[in-house]
């Protein structure tokens, strides 16, 4: 096993661990979980022997093994707690996912500027003002959070975030923001997801008309 992670290995181990806990067996190679995610063999191989030293050539890792190492690996098993900034239609939609909680992340409030007009739970969720952000941070001891206010308000909210000693940061916001160093950003772009997937499909519909039309007789 070897020392510390890559950024792109840490990338890929969730969708690994989702893998093989949905697996039936005792034994699994990285060609069968290679096969099974439609990914290159060499990589999987790679990735799999810097998380785990058990696997053997032919046999491949005993999945109990691989899977308890990829939790340590994640963290999975020292639970995070997290808040959602921003109520509403994303934020909401997030607080009633529950599969944060299969990789140690516990969402255990939520935060909005309008909470006038917004319930003070969603589910068991409390919804609280933004003014208590930094008091309920430092009781209850959080260290991430997830942004997903409009553009125009991500940076104050950011910055409130940071103030209130939050070190990890899921960024939902469809702008870059600003944080001091010792303070991580994770993008999630989904309007550059959606370019991407339009030009996959344009791709494949262009494909598709060239194949029909180049095969007609003039």
């Amino acid at each position: 096993m070897q020392g510390t992670l890559s950024r792109a290995t840490l990338g890929r181990l969730p969708m690994y661990l989702r893998y093989i806990r949905r697996t039936n067996t005792d034994k699994i190679s990285a060609t069968q979980i290679a096969k099974g995610l439609g990914l290159g063999e060499v990589q999987v191989r790679k990735d799999l022997a810097s998380v785990c030293a058990e696997g053997l050539p032919k046999v491949g890792y005993p999945v109990s093994a691989l899977r308890r190492d990829m939790e340590r690996a994640l963290g999975v098993n020292v639970p995070v707690s997290a808040v959602i900034i921003g109520a509403g239609k994303l934020g909401s939609a997030l607080m009633e996912y529950d599969g944060f909680a299969d990789y140690g992340m516990k969402i255990v409030a939520a935060f909005d500027q309008r909470t006038s007009a917004l319930p003070d739970h969603h589910g068991s969720i409390p919804v609280y003002p933004m003014d208590r952000l930094s008091g309920f941070c430092a009781s209850q001891h959080v260290q991430a959070g997830i942004l997903t206010v409009p553009a125009a308000s991500a940076q104050s909210a950011a910055d409130a975030m940071v103030a209130a000693g939050l070190t990890a940061i899921l960024n939902f916001a469809p702008v870059q923001i600003k944080v001091p160093s010792g303070v991580t950003v994770q993008q999630e772009d989904i309007a550059l997801s959606l370019a991407y997937l339009h030009m996959a499909a344009s791709e494949t519909f262009k494909q598709e008309e060239e194949e029909q039309y180049g095969n007609q007789s003039i």
